[in-house]
Formats: structure tokens, C-alpha cells, sequence
């Protein structure tokens, strides 16, 4: 664990650990690390269109991992608003696909797979959630997030690409995109922590 720790510290946002442990019966259960903010909103009123799309972006992501934080990975494997079948793990693996699909994939043209399903899965990460791979799914989460702004550095947001359906699209817009996602899974994310342990707030 002290290895991905050092791993972990170049990510556009601060987690206080890679992971805190539990002793429980004398076993190690691994939980979701806690979030320390690094971009507050209020900071993003009169900056430039780059840094406003990537702190809401930064901001977003950020509340997406505080939603999970400090939950084991039976919790966060758990549907708890039915008939949904939706949860906070399901979510995080999703928007790895998310990120990995527009960022990587679409604009940069990079040629890799899908992070977590295969290619005609079509659930992207939403399903196949198991809590003995919370964990994983989440160094997935922070190892894509850290490749997808690796691949847009030093682009201009004007710059476009050629959708699979054919339709030019810039960069601008995959922020704005990813912008909206992260914000409506986050609001399923709010139902899904509270049903779980009745924790709210950002």
C-alpha cells in the first residue's frame, strides 16, 4: 500500500490516504479513502475558460470519490435505492469508462480497450460490480483520471475530433460533456450514501 501512495500523489486532487484500514477480528478490510478538496467553487467565478472547465471537472470528480469515502467495499457494492440497480462502486467504475471513452479514446485517438467491460457489454462499468474488487476498481479510477489529463495537456479547446457517429466535436465540448455526467451520477450518488449510512452534504 505504502508504494501506491507515492502513486497517487501527482492526481489533480488529494486523497489524505491510499486506503484506511479496519482491524476487525484481527483482518485488514480495506475502505474508501477520504477526500480532501482541492477546488472550491466559489474560486472558479472569474478564472479563465481552461481552469473553469477542468476545476468543475476537478470538483466533480472529487465529489464523486467523497461520496464513497470511508465505506467498505460491501457498502459501496450495495444497490440501495430499488428497483435501481445502481451503486456508488457501479458509478466510479462508470466514470473510468466515461473518461477513458471521450479523453483518450475519442479525442487523443489512443488505441485502448474498455477499462473494466468489454466491448459489446454496452453497461459501461455500471454492472459486474463486486465488492472484492472495490479496491482495484478504485486504482483504475485514479490511474484513468490521471491518463486522460496526461492525453488532453497542452491541447487548445478549440481543437476537434470526429465522433463515432461522424459529427465534429472539440475539446470544449468533452469537458462540458464530462462535466454534466459527473454531475448527474453525483446525484445519484447523494441517494445511494444516504440510503447506505445517512451520510450527506458536498
Amino acid at each position: 500500500m505504502e508504494g501506491r501512495k507515492d502513486g497517487l500523489a501527482e492526481l489533480p486532487y488529494c486523497l489524505l490516504e491510499p486506503s484506511e484500514v479496519a482491524v476487525q477480528g484481527g483482518s485488514m478490510t480495506w475502505t474508501a479513502p477520504p477526500v480532501e478538496r482541492t477546488k472550491q467553487l466559489g474560486g472558479l467565478g472569474a478564472v479563465a475558460e481552461r481552469q473553469m472547465l477542468e476545476g468543475w471537472l476537478i470538483w466533480h470528480r472529487e465529489t464523486l470519490l467523497a461520496k464513497c469515502a470511508r465505506l467498505e467495499p460491501a457498502q459501496l457494492a450495495r444497490t440501495t435505492v430499488e428497483p435501481s440497480n445502481l451503486t456508488l462502486l457501479g458509478l466510479v467504475r462508470h466514470m473510468a469508462e466515461m473518461e477513458r471513452w471521450w479523453f483518450r479514446r475519442s479525442f487523443a485517438g489512443e488505441a485502448v480497450g474498455d477499462v473494466f467491460t468489454g466491448p459489446s457489454d454496452g453497461n459501461e462499468g455500471l454492472d459486474g460490480v463486486h465488492a472484492a474488487d472495490a479496491e482495484r476498481d478504485f486504482g483504475l479510477f485514479q490511474t484513468e483520471v490521471q491518463a486522460c489529463d496526461a492525453a488532453v495537456a497542452g491541447h487548445d479547446l478549440d481543437e476537434t475530433f470526429m465522433s463515432s457517429r461522424g459529427v465534429s466535436l472539440s475539446l470544449r465540448w468533452v469537458y462540458v460533456l464530462m462535466i454534466q455526467e459527473y454531475a448527474r451520477h453525483n446525484g445519484h450518488a447523494d441517494f445511494l450514501r444516504e440510503r447506505t449510512d445517512g451520510a450527506t452534504g458536498d
